[in-house]
């Protein structure tokens, strides 16, 4: 009878903006290990699906973040170390599952997720098969290609396929293990730097590079296709766009790779924005005049520059200045939301007061100082409540704008969030969010919408950051190239 399988599962998952001033440390991150790591994933529930049955899944430690900046080497340092001892107190195993993301950016170093993958193989040696589940904003630098026999990603943006992502590189682990046989893959670095909201999958031509996927899966030879949009606002060489095919033949997954690869990069001059673009006052100018039109209402503005989604600072206080400098907004005529910006000092000063209390607080510009810096609100405390993300958050009101003031960092994508301090997004004439692409929730709800090019940590205009490092030429920073669309196979 043969022996039961032995799988470990770990990982650090974090997308780092190298351009943000913020340093995620280790107070940012939520770790799980033993057996409450074991129970993220629903395939791993007392009802096994057949595929997962049978095999010893041996936690290491998993720590996860929202997006943010560069990571406190210490804090890398600590959980990389902590999965390598438990690693080697596992003994045996068979195989490895890496929940990352694949944008980790540490400071001092320019491939966290490669370096990562390279110590663990160097601990467990060659045999043992190694599958990484990524973000498809990850990169796939050489290093990380080497190191992992199976690699896969998300095929949507927004993305509603993560734990379906993170299965799918279990259960190609597992049956590569069975089969006994190590699988083909191949690689294509496509010279391309997009953000994501140029990439939804709602739109083409990502929708149709993404719809390819299961066709080219389901041939003969193919275990798996995945295509990595890359991740725009970090300043590293493996920042690009990457196509990987995995299979049990070789050629079948060089001819896979290869078709994507020029696909993706054939489609580079039709990527556009997922919704009309504009500088924050005129984005705030066609919302002004929008609102007169109930079917347009909630309308939402993405403060897409400092989007703590991407890893923005998630208090550069720009966008709400511009906001408060409108009349309409001002004397309550109409009636907005301002979500959000960390201060936990302007938390803890108001949160305290009675509600319907008169508060002057100075909030934001504390972690990104660009202009115009921290602002002084003169309000109202309307609302306070605890959040699962953001920890205590505060709102202020401002003539008709209710300022969202957090504890913590954090994004708000789902409209409960809004709710816990008594907003109805619905019942709103604007909505400005940092975001970049509305996620779900947001997207349903919204009456219209516009991607406001603000200034911030993940800037969606490219050419205003100051890249120093990424390999050139790389579209959309230059144009006027031939790609190398080689086909790197092992």
């Amino acid at each position: 009878m043969p022996r039961s399988l032995r799988i470990a599962i770990g990982g650090i998952h974090i997308e780092s903006s190298t351009f943000s001033p913020h340093l995620s440390t280790a107070d940012d991150f939520d770790v799980t290990r033993d057996d409450a790591l074991l129970a993220r994933y629903d395939w791993l529930s007392s009802v096994r699906p057949p595929w997962a049955g049978d095999i010893e899944w041996v936690p290491l430690v998993h720590a996860r973040a929202l997006p943010g900046g560069v990571v406190d080497p210490a804090a890398y340092d600590a959980w990389s170390t902590e999965i390598l001892d438990k690693l080697a107190e596992a003994g045996r195993v068979d195989g490895v599952l890496l929940d990352i993301h694949g944008a980790m950016s540490v400071v001092g170093r320019e491939d966290a997720e490669g370096d990562l993958v390279t110590a663990i193989r160097s601990l467990i040696g060659p045999e043992p098969y190694i599958s990484a589940a990524m973000d498809l904003h990850g990169n796939v630098s050489s290093v990380l290609f080497e190191g992992c026999d199976l690699l896969t990603c998300y095929r949507t943006a927004p993305h509603v396929d993560v734990w379906e992502t993170r299965e799918r590189a279990a259960r190609n682990l597992v049956d590569a293990l069975r089969r006994g046989q190590r699988p083909h893959k191949a690689l294509v670095h496509v010279p391309i730097l997009l953000p994501g909201e140029m990439t939804s999958t709602r739109i083409e031509p990502a929708r149709g590079l993404y719809a390819r996927i299961p066709e080219i899966e389901a041939r003969e030879g193919v275990i798996d296709a995945a295509v990595w949009i890359g991740f725009a606002w970090a300043d590293q060489p493996r920042c690009r766009g990457a196509v990987v095919v995995t299979g049990t033949d070789a050629a079948a997954a060089e001819k896979a790779a290869g078709e994507l690869g020029e696909h993706f990069w054939s489609a580079r001059d039709e990527f556009a924005f997922v919704a009309p673009t504009g500088s924050m006052d005129e984005c705030l100018d066609v919302a002004v005049a929008a609102v007169a039109d109930p079917s347009r209402r909630p309308f939402f503005i993405s403060d897409s520059g400092d989007n703590p989604g991407a890893g923005g600072a998630d208090d550069v206080t720009f966008a709400l200045e511009r906001m408060l400098a409108r009349p309409q907004i001002r004397d309550g005529s109409l009636r907005a939301v301002y979500a959000s910006l960390v201060d936990p000092e302007a938390v803890a000063q108001v949160a305290d007061q009675p509600l319907g209390s008169p508060v002057r607080v100075r909030v934001g510009g504390r972690i990104d100082p660009r202009d115009p810096g921290p602002l002084q609100l003169d309000g109202v405390l309307e609302a306070v409540a605890e959040d699962p993300a953001g920890g205590r958050c505060a709102s202020v009101r401002v003539g008709g704008l209710s300022v969202f003031v957090t504890s913590r960092r954090m994004q708000y994508s789902e409209l409960a969030s809004y709710a816990r301090l008594g907003i109805t997004a619905g019942d709103m004439d604007l909505v400005v969010v940092k975001i970049g692409y509305l996620e779900p929730e947001l997207f349903d709800a919204a009456g219209d919408w516009l991607l406001a090019l603000t200034p911030g940590g993940v800037d969606q205009d490219l050419g205003r950051l100051p890249y120093r490092h990424v390999v050139r030429p790389v579209f959309p920073l230059d144009r006027d190239f031939a790609a190398d669309l080689t086909v790197v196979t092992r």
